[in-house]
């Protein structure tokens, strides 16, 4: 099982940025995907929640509500995290992660800094 996240960076307040999230080793579309993040000094949060297969159903962190749209590509193997109006409060690490059979498998994480 392998996760790979990219498009981290530095962006000023008000900005946007799209995390991708490449998948492989494992049947994709069967798994609900999720990402976290984790600011220096804090315990890992989870942003996001997407469902398996169509994707139907996602969930969020109160505090991206309306800001953050999480989202799949089969095809591709591949989850995304739309950010837009981010604000400082958002820089942390962002880490996608999967639970199959019980454990759970994390990718190495992407920077995610907010600011001006």
């Amino acid at each position: 099982v392998r996760l790979v996240e990219s498009g981290g960076g530095l962006v000023q307040p008000g900005g946007s940025l799209t995390l991708s999230c490449a998948a492989s080793g494992f049947t994709f579309y069967r798994n609900a995907m999720r990402w976290y993040r984790q600011a220096p000094g804090k315990e890992r949060e989870l942003v996001a929640f997407i469902t398996n297969a169509g994707g139907n159903y996602q969930d969020y962190l109160n505090s991206v509500k309306g800001r953050f749209t999480i989202s799949r590509d089969n095809a591709k193997n591949t989850i995304y995290l739309q950010m837009r109006s981010l604000n400082v409060e958002d820089t942390a690490k962002y880490y996608c992660q999967t639970t199959i059979s019980g454990t759970q498998y994390w990718g190495q994480g992407t920077q995610v800094t907010v600011s001006s």
